[in-house]
C-alpha cells in the first residue's frame, strides 16, 4: 500500500469519528435556537399519518432486548458482529445512565400539556437526553456496520436510516424531542465505533462455534426469550413482535446447539 492511500484511509477515519458532530452540532442549534417545542410538535404531528404499530415496532428497534433479538441470528452467521453491537450497546448504555441523571432535563409531557401532543403510554416527564432508545438503535447497528470489512460495508448504508427511524419514532410517541434524538444517534455511533474496535480484538480462534464467547452469547438468547415471554417492552402493540423474535432466538438455538455437536469423519 502506498504511503498516499495510507494517507487518504486515515482522513477518511477521521471524517468518520467526526460525522456524529452532525447531530450534535443540530442539538445544539434546535435547543439554544428556542425550536425545540416547533420540531417536536411538527414531527408529532406528521408521523400519525402512519399506524401506531408502525411506530410501535420501530421504537422496539430501540430497545436492548428488541435489537438484540433481531440480530441474534449473527451467532451463527458471524458471532464477532452480534458481539460488536453487543459491547456498543453496553457501552452506550453506561454513557447514557451517566448523562441522563446529570442534565435531567424534562421530557415534552413534564413541558406541554399532554392534550397538546400525540403519545403512547404512559407519559415520561423527566431524563429526556439523550434518547435512550436511539442511542441503542444507533450503537448497535454502528457496531455491527464498522466490525465487517470495509470494502463490504458500502451495501449496507441502509441499516442506518432503520436507526433514523427507529429515533423518529420517540418523537412520533411523544416520548423525546429531535434533540434528545440527535444526541442520542451521535453518542451511539461513537459507542458503535467503539465497540467494533474492542469486538477486533478478540481472537478469532475464540468466535469459534464451541468457544466460550459464542456460548455465552447464546445463554443471552435465552434470557432474551424469558424476557420477551415475561414482559411487554415499550407498548402492547409489540406483542406478536416479541413472539416473532422468540421464534427467531428459538430456531437459531437449535441451529447453534446442532453446529456443537462433531462432525462424523
Amino acid at each position: 500500500m502506498t504511503e498516499q492511500r495510507k494517507s487518504a484511509l486515515a482522513i477518511a477515519s477521521i471524517w468518520v469519528w467526526c460525522a456524529p458532530l452532525l447531530p450534535l452540532s443540530l442539538t445544539i442549534v434546535i435547543y439554544f435556537g428556542e425550536l425545540q417545542t416547533p420540531t417536536f410538535l411538527f414531527i408529532n404531528r406528521y408521523t400519525q399519518l402512519l399506524p401506531d404499530t408502525f411506530w410501535t415496532w420501530l421504537t422496539f428497534i430501540g430497545n436492548g432486548w428488541g435489537i438484540f433479538a433481531l440480530c441474534f441470528p449473527l451467532l451463527l452467521l458471524s458471532p464477532r458482529l452480534l458481539s460488536a453491537g453487543l459491547i456498543a450497546s453496553l457501552i452506550g448504555g453506561a454513557i447514557s445512565q451517566i448523562i441522563k441523571p446529570l442534565l435531567d432535563l424534562p421530557r415534552p409531557a413534564g413541558v406541554l400539556a399532554l392534550e397538546d401532543f400525540y403519545r403512547i403510554g404512559e407519559p415520561l416527564l423527566h431524563k429526556a437526553m439523550p434518547s435512550g432508545h436511539t442511542l441503542t438503535a444507533f450503537a448497535v447497528i454502528s457496531g455491527i456496520y464498522f466490525a465487517i470489512d470495509r470494502d463490504k460495508r458500502a451495501s449496507l448504508w441502509w441499516i442506518f436510516i432503520i436507526a433514523g427511524f427507529s429515533g423518529i419514532s420517540r418523537n412520533a410517541l411523544g416520548a423525546h424531542w429531535l434533540t434528545d434524538v440527535l444526541a442520542g444517534c451521535a453518542i451511539g455511533v461513537w459507542s458503535g465505533m467503539l465497540g467494533a474496535i474492542l469486538a477486533g480484538l478478540i481472537p478469532e480462534k475464540q468466535m469459534a462455534t464451541n468457544q466460550i464467547g459464542p456460548r455465552l452469547l447464546a445463554l443471552g438468547g435465552l434470557a432474551t426469550i424469558y424476557v420477551l415471554l415475561t414482559q411487554t417492552l415499550d407498548s402492547e402493540l409489540n406483542q406478536s413482535l416479541q413472539y416473532a423474535c422468540v421464534a427467531l432466538i428459538s430456531i437459531t438455538l437449535a441451529l447453534f446447539i446442532k453446529a456443537q455437536k462433531p462432525k462424523a469423519i
